[in-house]
């Protein structure tokens, strides 16, 4: 990960980063001031650049100009559009990848920095991430980028921020790039253990089958198996002294999806190693409070297993008793994810009693066709909760749209046989799905949110601050509202 250090004036000039903005609707970019403002020679030199080289200081905009024998030897323009977090992390991201062949820069940044600040480095830190599980191919020489700012100091807790941030999320993606040849339930959970051995105030459980048998999560227990790899439940549990709040977080991991019997078509299982982004998400969101401080206790459920083809997979007409005793039908065992996470809900209510429970899940190929590709979507009952956390998604430079959960729709959820039906083939795939998840959510219904991020945990292209594969969304967009509860 890239080493960002704040300075009050440029150290080592060889390379500077001076940000530039629209001047207006059809003119061209001017500089924007800065808290230690470049040599009179330079900033002749870049006005003088502009309009010759047409920038119009659109956030993510960069241009390189040479300057052999001066001081700097390379001038880099970057645009940061309004100025805004938002603008100053596409342009954090943008610079991080035009500038990789450099080894060290130095950004200027306005005298206001804070929201810059935050913008920048988190835009640094997502925009250069990779993945590889090889070493071929040439690595970015980019390691160190000096931030010029007026008060150190004082801005040392939003890059901070910003770092664990960007670090959670990066572990996120990370988790959820992983092959699921590596990656099953039970090396997830050693992952989770491993990071969280030693923070104080963090208390991990893991579950295994013989637990998740006694205790009664059959959701579990049913999508797991099939596989030789058996499930887990992971309960991670940041407990900071004086929390007014509890929230529970509930992520869904399946670790691979092949769709079990209902095998899914070989186009819409090769990504399937993604099928666990929610639990990816919840747990190091949940690892960021630790990180940060957070003054709010936050307990994470992330109930793991692989949806794999075998003699002892469920099968589709199964009916399955869930913790605390609900029964539902599955006459698709592709409509595996609702199946764990109603376990882990349901043993929130009736066991942790939290003040707020959310949970994330990669559920419904309906949330794309909805949404497109870039949008979660939202579900609650509470305009208030929605509200608040739809800010902070939004604020995070994330996003997501509140959905309708239209009680009409409920009557798709009866069985014969069961309490309820699991996969009905009615339509509003993404809507029913939470309706279902709606019915293990107790006296907590009204102080729920579920939120359907399939869509947007994955990209297929260089996007902002987004790599190709794993977005780890969700991570920025929690830890944001979870700021806000304490």
């Amino acid at each position: 990960m890239l080493a960002i250090r704040l300075v009050s004036g440029p150290t080592r000039p060889d390379t500077l980063v001076l940000p530039i903005r629209p001047e207006g609707p059809d003119g061209p970019a001017t500089l924007v001031p800065t808290a230690a403002p470049p040599g009179d020679d330079v900033r002749a030199e870049a006005v003088a650049l502009l309009p010759a080289a047409r920038l119009t200081g659109a956030a993510g905009e960069v241009r390189e100009h040479l300057r052999p024998g001066g001081t700097p030897a390379r001038l880099w323009l970057l645009g940061v559009g309004a100025g805004d977090e938002h603008d100053w992390r596409v342009a954090g991201a943008a610079l991080a990848r035009a500038a990789k062949d450099e080894t060290h820069i130095t950004v200027a940044l306005p005298g206001e920095a804070a929201d810059a600040l935050r913008g920048l480095a988190e835009g640094l830190l997502l925009g250069s991430y990779r993945y590889r599980l090889t070493e071929a191919g040439g690595t970015p020489a980019l390691a160190e980028v000096d931030v010029v700012v007026g008060d150190p100091e004082a801005l040392a807790p939003t890059l901070d921020t910003a770092r664990t941030t960007a670090e959670m999320t990066r572990l996120a993606r990370d988790l959820t790039n992983t092959p699921s040849s590596t990656k099953n339930p039970e090396w997830f959970a050693a992952q989770v253990a491993s990071v969280a051995s030693g923070r104080t105030d963090l208390h991990l459980r893991v579950r295994g089958p013989e637990e998740l048998a006694a205790e009664g999560f059959g959701g579990i227990l049913a999508v797991g198996g099939g596989s030789a790899s058996g499930p887990r439940l992971v309960e991670l549990d940041w407990r900071p002294a004086g929390a007014r709040t509890h929230v529970v977080l509930v992520g869904k991991g399946i670790t691979f999806d092949t769709g079990g019997i209902s095998i899914k078509p070989v186009p819409a299982m090769k990504l399937m190693r993604k099928d666990m982004a929610g639990a990816a998400a919840v747990v190091t969101a949940t690892l960021g409070a630790a990180a940060l401080g957070l003054p709010v206790r936050v307990t994470t459920l992330a109930p793991l297993a692989e949806n794999m083809v075998s003699g002892s997979a469920f099968r589709p007409g199964d009916v399955i008793r869930h913790y605390g005793g609900l029964t539902s039908e599955s006459t698709n065992s592709d409509a595996e994810g609702r199946l764990v996470l109603a376990d882990a809900m349901a043993y929130a209510v009736r066991e942790l009693k939290p003040d707020l429970l959310v949970d994330l899940a990669t559920l419904t190929g309906a949330n794309a066709v909805a949404l497109g590709k870039r949008h979660a979507a939202l579900y609650s009952e509470n305009d208030d909760l929605a509200s608040d956390l739809l800010a902070a998604i939004t604020a995070a430079g994330e996003r997501a749209w509140r959905m309708p959960l239209a009680d009409d729709y409920v009557e798709y959820l009866g069985s014969e046989i069961a309490d309820l039906h699991s996969s009905p083939a009615l339509g509003a795939g993404s809507v029913v799905a939470a309706l279902f998840l709606r019915e293990f959510t107790g006296d907590l219904r009204d102080r729920w949110v579920h939120v359907d991020m399939s869509a947007p945990s994955w990209s297929d292209d260089v996007h902002g601050e987004l790599v190709k594969g794993a977005t780890g969304w969700g991570v920025r967009g929690l830890l944001r509202w979870l700021a806000t509860l304490g």
